[in-house]
């Protein structure tokens, strides 16, 4: 009896360091080695059972055994079984990738068994670990793109910076025109505040603001400020709009931009 509770907690320590789940197979066994470990060289060898997991979850946890298996003893093998050919490609490029011997063995119609073998203990942080992909794509699987930015100007005042007024002026014209030559344009300028003046008749800002509007930029001012100001009746460039519309675009702005 003493000896059987001594392998229970022996194996319930082992998976708590191993940072995997139940899914996980830890074995760990000696056996004699020839080549280049050395002849009659012990060798630790751990078991991953990653049966039923999709991409790129037989990578990580592979990742992480050997991240283990480093930290336990050194040098020796994780194997894992798979039951996609997809999977095996995946492990065999990141086990090459790391400096492994990788090989494959198929056990079944779908079942493979890849080994990947360290001479040396490998540094696998967890960042790593968790940021691992699918090389190979999965035949059928859908495609994603990542979602366009969607970059929000926010003006508040008609000049840029604290300081000198004049300066400031100028540095904000500067700043508007600098919007009409980026390649990636930003998706909306929102105008309140003191910022409202900038899109009113006689502001020096008032052309590139046109611009940006030609170009598919969407040019909001605030119509509280406007009133605020006595200058509603000037708006020369974009949509008078409200403090809901304002709050709606600056969080949903991937970036909001503050002049």
């Amino acid at each position: 009896m003493p000896g059987r509770w001594a392998r229970r907690s022996w194996r319930w320590s082992w998976s708590r360091l191993y940072e995997t789940r139940a899914e996980v197979l830890l074995a760990r066994r000696r056996r004699a080695r020839t080549g280049r470990m050395g002849e009659n060289m012990a060798d630790t060898v751990l078991t991953v059972d990653a049966r039923g997991d999709a991409c790129p979850i037989p990578v990580v946890k592979t990742l992480k055994t050997l991240k283990a298996l480093g930290a336990l003893a050194g040098p020796g093998s994780v194997e894992t079984l798979v039951d996609n050919e997809i999977a095996v490609a995946n492990l065999t490029r990141m086990g090459e990738g790391k400096g492994c011997a990788v090989t494959s063995e198929r056990l079944g119609e779908k079942e493979w068994r890849v080994t990947v073998t360290a001479s040396a203990a490998l540094a696998v942080s967890d960042a790593e670990a968790e940021s691992a992909t699918c090389e190979v794509p999965v035949p059928g699987a859908p495609s994603f793109s990542p979602a366009p930015r969607r970059v929000v100007v926010a003006i508040t005042s008609e000049c840029m910076g604290t300081g000198d007024d004049v300066l400031g002026r100028k540095l904000m014209g500067s700043f508007i025109y600098s919007l009409t030559q980026l390649d990636e344009l930003p998706a909306c300028v929102l105008l309140y505040n003191g910022g409202a003046h900038l899109s009113c008749e006689g502001s020096a800002a008032l052309e590139d603001l046109r611009g940006l509007a030609a170009s598919g930029v969407e040019v909001l001012t605030c119509g509280t400020c406007l009133d605020h100001y006595g200058i509603a009746d000037t708006l020369a460039v974009g949509e008078v709009t409200n403090m809901y519309v304002i709050a709606q675009r600056l969080t949903g702005a991937s970036l909001v931009v503050r002049p």
